[in-house]
């Protein structure tokens, strides 16, 4: 391919509005373009670009036995509504109606229509198992699109799904899904790291993610460098001192009950840790009130944390077994339990929200469990209470890990480990689904011993733009991109310093010809810019190894340039070639 017919638009300058390196360098190195907030157009580099991602994942794909589909991105409602997610994801998906009224959606997410054609295909154990998959463009109204390729509205995503006759077979298919999934991201040229993480709106029995380790990065993953344990943050746990309730000196032993208090100004945990109160956090019980889509019907929620710990609210939605959860108004919460925020509990909060026809919710952290002589809001503004014993006088309705883990915790799983948190991207996602979509949309089979079971299923999937994005993120520099050899747009660029130069455009035109023959993706900048604009453009949009058909053409030499060592040596001519194959197409 020749840069002067190539579209290849390099900004010299970093767009205003692009937040983290990838974003910036992939606009400056001409790789996409935006058409609105989320929606991107990749221009001819990062179309190379994309396909080669792809080619990694059909290639891995392939290997463990998928078969690709094609499936259609416009759903009807109904097969949406027959899983139960048409009301439980909310705002994030895409819906609309056609011409005749009927409900419609934008696919951001498969395992409705993988169901619907295995349920009408599949009858017996001996069709089993199954792997399929698609990359396709996928759908998501996301409310805060940013960070280029990273959050966006439209995507590419490969997701592939497993369909077995019993859980052991479910097992062997998840690990052979990761094992692919560790090959390709190596192939990427990705450092990564795999997580527990939660099922959210896919539900199931367990997920791993897959995770680039980046500052960019949006997820938190706490890990124990002592035993290996990685977790998001919304599935971390770690384990916490336990308290000696009876030891602390303030407040009553709790035996007669819980004791009202006045505390006028106090609205804060912080608040009631100071003189003359002097409660510590830790003696506290936080209160959350929230709105949560339970069972397709809003209802209240009353969540209860110890007040040194922050409600994590995805660990908050999987407890309720809930997607839509947002936190009540003030109003609401005055109408609900009779006091602003900052002096509710959950003592008598039942009986409060029932005056007002709400059938409210308790959900408590297990950091509270066998927790006595706390103090809490007492429902009544200015006013708290202590010597609270949760067990004895809160009507819990589900304990749950709620909270946050932190930095400096120790680990759940060894007994020496430290918990370090750090930013990281997700770039794929893995889910043992088990029955929760074969059950409710039918799909059953007839087993060895004659009768119908569902059939147990998996969804798998990675991000093409995350991939690129996460590339990009492990590996540039301050001149532009490093691309990872495997995903790169070419393999090598060859630049001719002086384009009207005769001698050292032939010596260029034939270079170009010949690494072509000997199977390369080859970039000739022939344009008519001085060398150094070209030096830049190439460093900028990251190809791997440059070839410069310079002055020392006389002496029949090239310079040949590794981008990623930024090593230069002078190279024959007639050695090039060999040269640069070796080293392009060496892992």
């Amino acid at each position: 391919m020749r840069w002067s017919q190539y579209f290849i638009p390099t900004l010299r300058e970093d767009p205003a509005d692009a937040e983290v390196v990838s974003h910036k360098l992939l606009l400056r190195a001409g790789v996409i373009r935006q058409l609105s907030a989320g929606i991107y157009s990749f221009l001819p580099l990062g179309q190379r670009i994309a396909l080669k991602v792809m080619q990694i994942l059909r290639e891995e794909m392939n290997r463990i036995g998928g078969q690709e589909f094609y499936l259609p991105a416009l759903h009807p409602a109904e097969v949406w509504q027959e899983s139960g997610r048409w009301s439980a994801i909310g705002d994030d998906m895409f819906r609309l109606k056609d011409r005749k009224g009927a409900d419609m959606c934008l696919g951001m997410t498969h395992e409705e229509i993988v169901t619907t054609i295995a349920r009408n295909e599949i009858r017996s154990y001996k069709q089993l198992p199954q792997v399929w998959y698609q990359i396709q463009m996928k759908f998501r109204d996301e409310p805060r699109p940013r960070s280029g390729l990273m959050r966006l509205r439209t995507f590419i995503m490969k997701d592939a799904y497993t369909f077995d006759v019993d859980w052991e077979g479910l097992d062997r298919s998840f690990i052979d899904q990761r094992e692919a999934y560790k090959r390709i991201f190596t192939r990427c040229g990705i450092r990564f790291s795999i997580v527990e993480a939660s099922s959210g709106s896919m539900g199931g029995s367990e997920s791993n993610e897959f995770v680039a380790r980046t500052d960019a990065g949006e997820d938190l993953i706490a890990s124990c460098p002592n035993c290996g344990y990685a977790a998001n943050l919304e599935k971390a746990t770690s384990r916490l001192p336990k308290i000696e309730d009876d030891a602390g000196p303030d407040g009553p032993d709790g035996s007669d009950g819980p004791e009202e208090f006045p505390t006028p100004g106090v609205k804060t945990i912080e608040d009631l840790a100071r003189t003359p109160y002097l409660v510590a956090a830790n003696r506290q019980i936080k209160s959350l009130v929230y709105f949560a889509t339970i069972d397709g019907e809003p209802r209240p929620v009353l969540a209860l944390l110890r007040g040194d710990h922050q409600l994590h609210e995805v660990k908050f939605g999987d407890a309720l077994g809930s997607t839509a959860a947002r936190p009540a108004h003030a109003e609401e919460i005055r109408e609900l339990l009779g006091a602003s925020a900052g002096s509710l509990g959950g003592v008598g909060a039942k009986a409060n929200a029932r005056k007002s026809n709400h059938n409210l919710l308790i959900v408590a952290d297990l950091g509270l469990k066998d927790r006595r002589k706390m103090a809490t809001g007492a429902n009544k503004d200015d006013h708290h209470i202590r010597g609270v014993e949760i067990e004895r006088d809160i009507e819990v309705d589900k304990w749950a890990d709620l909270r946050t883990v932190e930095s400096g915790e120790a680990c759940p799983r060894c007994d020496t480990g430290v918990l370090e948190v750090f930013k990281g991207m997700e770039i794929g996602h893995i889910f043992k689904l088990g029955t929760k979509y074969s059950e409710s949309m039918g799909a059953n089979v007839l087993t060895a011993d004659g009768k119908q079971a569902p059939i147990i299923m998996g969804s798998y999937g990675i991000g093409v733009e995350r991939i690129i994005t996460a590339a990009i993120e492990q590996s540039h520099d301050a001149d532009g991109i490093i691309w990872p050899k495997s995903i790169t747009p070419f393999d090598v660029i060859v630049t001719i310093t002086n384009i009207k130069d005769e001698k050292l455009r032939e010596a260029g035109e034939q270079l170009y010809k010949d690494l072509q023959h000997a199977g390369l993706d080859v970039l000739l900048d022939d344009r008519d810019e001085r060398a150094g604009v070209k030096f830049k453009d190439a460093d900028l949009i990251g190809i791997p190894y440059r070839v410069t058909v310079g002055k020392k053409i006389a002496d029949s030499n090239v310079e040949l340039f590794d981008r990623q060592a930024k090593q230069s040596e002078n190279v024959a001519i007639n050695e090039i070639v060999e040269r640069v194959q070796k080293l392009a197409l060496s892992a």
